[in-house]
């Protein structure tokens, strides 16, 4: 009952090895052995979840050959407390059988419905994962089993095998109380298990009995003792072969009988091991031929297990016996369990009163052990040569198809993924290759007309000299042609001789011949097709091999050409689409920059190669000749991130024009991107658009009149300064959070800069790059803009080449712009105390400054201007008056003062006796505003300095005032 001593069992075992106490001896070897890798695996005792599988085979082989044996250990379990479980070679339970039917009701899914994995990797110690573990029959009592739930239980299992190759296909175990426990049960299960090996033999077909049988009749006639190599004795094949070593020898088995051929030959195993392949030819009773292989070791070597591959005509893969009453392997004539294996042939008594009757009591089953797994020497594979020929071609196309599977479509890239097609087929299938694709389709358009526009997109052969039409040339079909043929009727065309097939020969006459010169001689045209649509013809050559294509050649083409066409399609369907984002992104982007005097500039985007981003620039010119240079990134690529990049540009430009410090725009950036992200349901996938998550900025202002740069960043890489000495810094700038977070605030900082500096601003893709140190790119950015004097565009060009990964994973944005000052002279203020009685002084004084400029055209209207917006100031103002005039490329006029009042333009009515002065500056000026600082607010007006036809004078600002209504 599991108890291994007098005083110790199961249960105080279990107890002392959770406890990590020496229970060696204990407790059985097998239970022992089980806990210990159950526990390797994480696995604890209360927590062993089984995973479930809906996809179990419910209708195969080994279901079939077991239910009639099910049936009949369920009549004769009727009424017990009895769980007879059948799984498969996963361990994946495929039914189930209750003596008492009521148990399904009182039991737990995972013991009463299919589909439950009991592996030991997941249950830990049980019955069906320690039979396939030990591959014999196991008990497990009670506290044996590794999870808490199963204590109560008791279970007995036993692998079922195909008694041709050995393989464990499932495994049969019984369920029961503990206390239920019978020795009786073993020999049960025994029988239970034989008789569903047997059914499953039964399934083989009587060519390949027949074949084994001639080789078991032949081995008896042969002398006894081992099979010799090349007339030398060999030593026996024995355990110790894994499923990568029964692989290669199968393989090399299998095409030993498609070749028919007396054959011997040495193969190498892993490790330095060599295992010698006979092969010789074998007739039946009947006259069946084939050919049988036998495996041999060379002396002194270490003893192998072979064993056979399903796929071929018949394999047993022992010759040894076992002793009595052991069931271990022993020394016997070679063939001995072949026979064995023949003689559970007999079929199984017909009709629901059929019983289980025990196999050959030579039969190794005291142990559960098969041909599979004991030790021997001789038989690997016996086949018929037309089967094994068939075989190898079928796995050599199988082979070939799985590969393509993961070689076609590694990018998304239309002429790429062609070419895979081509380097798949090519020596393999054909010489030769060409794929001709119409224009639309490599644009990623669909195309109208396939048959129109054809581009020669790949050329690719064994060897490079073949006169196809060159890649990159038109091709112009004629109907007769079979790639036009295929194209059109959307079926594959295969030409076996192409000097028998005159529509490709009249396509070139002259290109035909000298194709033929290069001993090209078959075809097969096959029509690119995925979801109805043609995209394309691919051709396949053969030249090297005399034989012309055949029809498994033809559906071999096929099946590749469709598995290229779905990664083609995808491919033009990501084209197209990245186009479109591509094009809406640089419709988002800036296409060229306001006029300004600040400063000089030169820009740069690249997409990456996975897809276009977010990242975004601009310049914007703000009031008193200053400008705004902006760089920001939207984490993410594709269209949602290029339409938040758009939203985010236009909002920063509209921020912009309230005159704002650069905290406060990223400060407004921050709740429109928290309320965008509010409103598209964030991260909830049951939104209709995925949220914004995560964008960068960063916000800079430069003024040209003092050379001052305020600058602030919102989770942003802070800008690079490059001074007119060639010196460069990147300022150490408050972090500031990305923008969308919330509740944080944002700094400004301020530098002063020389005239002639560089201000470079960049998106983190230009230095972040996962196959290159952050500083190392930091370096190399340091050293290409380290050249003072440099224009912009020469900057941007060196930046690009020295700093830019070869393949880029983000999209880069960089700006550059050089600082300009304002010439002093060009710069007019005047400091005045509040006294109305000073305001024709400062009309006059403006006055003289125009002349001195040479803009006395524009006089009145400055005039104007400044005598409402000082009188404004003095009126509801307070504290003293600057007024200052700006001659850049429109002559600005401001009035500051300590107030942080603003002035509201309103309509004033006809009888009203003000209102109307902030009217008059609308009309005077193109432009006004105001301006806050922290001593108080600038209100400022620009007057144009041109108008289109010429110079604005006093005559055309007067017919602008005869539109101002009387005083």
């Amino acid at each position: 009952m599991g108890l291994v001593t007098e005083d110790i069992g199961p249960v105080l075992a279990r107890e002392q090895f959770f406890a990590d106490a020496p229970v060696v001896g204990a407790v059985r070897s097998p239970i022992l052995d089980s806990w210990q890798r159950s526990r390797s695996l994480g696995l604890s005792p209360d927590g062993c979840e089984l995973p479930y599988l809906p996809d179990i085979d419910l209708g195969g082989r080994l279901v079939r050959a077991a239910t009639p044996v099910l049936d009949r250990l369920q009549a004769r379990f009727t009424g017990r407390n009895m769980n007879v479980a059948l799984a498969d070679g996963r361990g994946a339970v495929l039914q189930r059988r209750f003596g008492d039917t009521s148990m399904v009701r009182r039991l737990a899914a995972i013991q009463s419905v299919p589909g439950f994995v009991f592996a030991e990797k997941y249950a830990g110690t049980n019955g069906i994962g320690l039979a396939l573990a030990e591959r014999q029959l196991v008990n497990v009592y009670g506290a044996e089993h590794f999870a808490e739930r199963s204590q109560s239980n008791a279970c007995a299992a036993i692998p079922i095998r195909d008694l041709l190759n050995g393989r464990i296909e499932g495994v049969l175990c019984f369920g029961f109380p503990r206390t239920d426990a019978d020795a009786s049960l073993d020999i049960v299960i025994r029988k239970a298990a034989g008789a569903i090996e047997r059914r499953l033999l039964e399934q083989s077909s009587d060519r390949e009995r027949a074949l084994l049988q001639a080789y078991v009749d032949a081995r008896r006639r042969a002398p006894a003792g081992t099979a010799a190599v090349n007339g030398q004795p060999g030593e026996p094949v024995a355990s110790g072969l894994n499923w990568r070593d029964r692989m290669i020898l199968e393989e090399r088995a299998t095409e030993l009988i498609a070749s028919a051929q007396r054959a011997a030959v040495e193969v190498s195993l892993p490790g330095g091991r060599r295992v010698t392949l006979l092969s010789r030819p074998v007739t039946t009773a009947s006259g069946v031929e084939g050919v049988v292989v036998e495996a041999v070791l060379g002396a002194r070597q270490q003893p192998l297990a072979v064993a056979r591959e399903a796929g071929t005509a018949t394999a047993t893969a022992t010759t040894a016996a076992p002793s009595p009453g052991t069931g271990t392997a022993a020394d016997a004539p070679p063939g001995l369990l072949a026979e064995q294996a023949l003689a559970r042939f007999a079929p199984l008594p017909a009709g629901p009163t059929a019983t289980a009757r025990a196999p050959d009591p030579a039969a190794p089953r005291d142990t559960g052990s098969s041909p599979g797994d004991t030790a021997g020497a001789g038989l690997l594979l016996v086949g018929e040569p037309g089967v094994g020929k068939h075989a190898v071609a079928a796995r050599r196309r199988l082979e070939l198809l799985s590969e393509a599977s993961t070689r076609i479509g590694t990018t998304l890239d239309v002429s790429r993924t062609a070419r895979e097609l081509a380097e798949m087929a090519v020596p393999r299938l054909a010489d030769f290759v060409t794929i001709d694709l119409p224009e639309a389709v490599l644009r990623g358009d669909e195309p109208s007309d396939p048959a129109k526009n054809l581009h020669r997109t790949v050329v690719h052969g064994f060897r490079g000299d073949c006169p196809f039409y060159p890649v990159g040339e038109q091709v112009h079909l004629q109907p007769t042609t079979p790639q036009l043929r295929c194209l059109t009727s959307r079926q594959t065309v295969l030409e076996p001789d192409l000097r028998d097939a005159p529509g490709w020969v009249s396509q070139d006459p002259v290109a035909a011949q000298r194709i033929l010169a290069h001993n090209v001689h078959s075809l097969i045209a096959v029509p690119l097709l995925a979801r109805g649509i043609a995209l394309g013809i691919a051709s396949f050559y053969r030249a090297r091999d005399p034989a012309p294509f055949g029809d498994d050649d033809r559906s071999l083409a096929q099946e590749l050409a469709t598995r290229a066409a779905i990664c083609i399609d995808n491919a033009r369907r990501y084209t197209r689409e990245h186009a479109m984002v591509l094009a809406l992104q640089h419709s988002l982007l800036p296409q060229g920059f306001p006029e300004q005097n600040a400063v000089e500039v030169a820009h740069r985007y690249m997409p990456a190669e996975s897809g276009v981003g977010g990242d975004w620039f601009d310049v914007i010119p703000l009031s008193s000749a200053r400008v705004a240079l902006v760089v920001g990134d939207v984490v993410g690529h594709g269209l949602h991130a290029a339409a938040t990049m758009g939203r985010l540009r236009t909002a920063a430009r509209n921020f912009a024009e309230l005159d704002l410090p650069p905290d406060e725009v990223l400060t407004h950036l921050d709740n429109l991107v928290g309320r965008l992200d509010r409103e598209e349901g964030g991260d909830d996938p049951r939104a209709g658009m995925p949220g914004i998550i995560g964008a960068t900025c960063l916000y800079v202002i430069y003024d040209p009149t003092t050379q001052e740069c305020a600058m602030a960043r919102a989770g942003h890489p802070p800008p690079a300064l490059v001074r007119p000495d060639g010196i460069v810094t990147f300022p150490e700038l408050p972090a500031g959070p990305p923008l969308g977070l919330g509740g944080l605030p944002f700094e400004t900082a301020e530098f002063l800069l020389p005239e002639g500096s560089q201000l470079v601003l960049y998106t983190d893709g230009l230095i972040e790059d996962r196959r290159r140190d952050f500083d190392t790119a930091l370096e190399d950015l340091r050293r290409a803009l380290s050249h003072p004097n440099r224009p912009p565009e020469e900057t941007c060009r060196a930046v690009l080449e020295a700093v830019v990964p070869d393949h880029p994973d983000d999209d880069i944005a960089l700006l550059v712009a050089r600082t300009h000052a304002l010439s002093p002279h060009r710069i007019a203020t005047w400091d005045l105390p509040a006294d109305p009685a000073l305001v024709s002084s400062v009309r006059a004084a403006v006055t003289r400054r125009l002349a001195d400029w040479g803009l006395e055209e524009t006089a009145f209207a400055a005039e104007l201007l400044l005598s409402e917006l000082v009188t404004n100031a003095i009126r509801y103002g307070s504290g003293p008056i600057q007024v200052r005039l700006l001659y850049d490329r429109a002559l600005t006029c401001e009035v500051a003062d300590t107030s942080s009042t603003s002035p509201h333009l309103r309509h004033a009515a006809a009888t009203d006796e003000g209102g109307r002065g902030l009217f008059l500056v609308a009309q005077l000026s193109q432009s006004w505003g105001t301006r806050y600082t922290p001593q108080g607010k600038v209100i400022w007006a620009e007057c144009a300095l041109e108008v289109p036809g010429g110079k604005a004078g006093p005559a055309a600002l007067r017919i602008d005032l005869d539109d101002i209504p009387a005083i």
